[in-house]
């Protein structure tokens, strides 16, 4: 076995292209179960959760009827959850968004003067500096002209490959289609269909594996939501003390940023330095200061902490992990490094 795995090794070195080519053609093909395994994934813990709370007595009872009931209801249930959670993110998060942006550049756009005037005033020796803020001419109206201009140059290119598009969205909807038919299987059966599929000691082993990464990524998405409420809080009331623009807005918006590893916050202290910049340039300054205090103890006291503590790791690989996930994989390789790591 050693010598045929070294040859093995050797000819997959020496034709490296075609062994990466290969992967991609086999990843293809599985990739409708892969996204089934990540949907059964996501929809596991709420279905375990509706499983041990709602039918945990019948089925310890061992009361037949409820056995049978129990995995699709669960099931069900943890289907309509997911899809309610959906539709309030679409119908509730989504527009408000929408609203706090048209607000944003509509106080943008009011307060370009009172930037201008407060260069002039601050540089009023350096004629180029005035000159270059005089220029300032940032309108909605004519940034969303200018967007539809790019499309409508693009017309021809989007016509001309909307074949190709529609491929596409149509192979992408048979992938998740078929990964959610996969995921409900998965779900009703899977201690038969991996016992059916693997002699026994490999499905212990496998169960042990499975619940050890439910256990880590339900643990790590609990404790970087926490950490994201906690950075958020202190932006709101550090700023509420020391009477700084904008303080709610902020708060939520590094909030929702603060979900990506430590590096999120930095998004929103930059999107909140712009805003608070167009109502007093000091405070803007002064802002960027205590964003560096804030994220100083974010990054080095609570995060490493709260998440590390969450998922079982020092604070030390949490960082290891966050960095080498960024390096290799962007946002998505800090998400998953961290439990995986773990």
């Amino acid at each position: 076995w050693l010598i045929a795995f070294a040859i093995l090794l050797y000819l997959g070195v020496q034709n490296l292209h075609i062994v990466i080519s290969t992967v991609r053609v086999l990843l293809g093909f599985l990739f409708p179960f892969i996204i089934g395994f990540g949907i059964a994934f996501i929809l596991n813990i709420p279905m375990k959760f509706i499983e041990h709370h709602l039918f945990g007595k019948a089925l310890k009872q061992e009361k037949k009827t409820v056995q049978k009931l129990a995995r699709p209801v669960s099931l069900v249930l943890s289907i309509c959850f997911v899809i309610c959670i959906i539709v309030i993110v679409m119908l509730v998060v989504v527009p408000e968004l929408g609203a706090t942006f048209v607000n944003i550049a509509k106080k943008i756009e009011e307060n370009i003067p009172v930037f201008q005037k407060w260069i002039d005033n601050v540089f009023g020796n350096n004629p180029e500096v005035v000159k270059w803020a005089q220029s300032l001419d940032i309108e909605p109206g004519k940034i969303i002209d200018s967007v539809l201009g790019v499309l409508k140059n693009g017309v021809n290119n989007i016509v001309s490959s909307t074949v190709s598009i529609t491929m596409g969205l149509l192979t992408t909807a048979m992938n998740v289609s078929i990964g959610f038919v996969f995921a409900c299987y998965v779900l009703l059966q899977k201690e038969k269909a991996m016992y059916a599929m693997f002699p026994e000691k490999p499905v212990r082993y496998l169960a042990h594996v499975w619940n050890l990464a439910n256990r880590i990524f339900a643990s790590f998405i609990t404790g970087q939501c926490i950490e994201a409420v906690i950075l958020g809080s202190m932006f709101f009331v550090s700023m509420t003390i020391l009477h700084f623009p904008y303080a709610m807005l902020v708060g939520v918006l590094i909030s929702f940023t603060a979900l990506i590893p430590l590096f999120g916050g930095i998004i929103g202290c930059w999107v909140a330095f712009f805003l608070i910049l167009m109502i007093s340039p000091v405070k803007a300054v002064l802002f960027l200061g205590l964003f560096l205090i804030l994220q100083q103890i974010e990054g080095n006291l609570i995060y490493p902490h709260v998440v590390g503590g969450s998922v079982g790791l020092p604070s030390i690989w949490v960082l290891v992990a966050v960095t080498l996930g960024g390096s290799l994989m962007g946002i998505a390789g800090m998400l998953i490094f961290i439990p995986t790591v773990s």
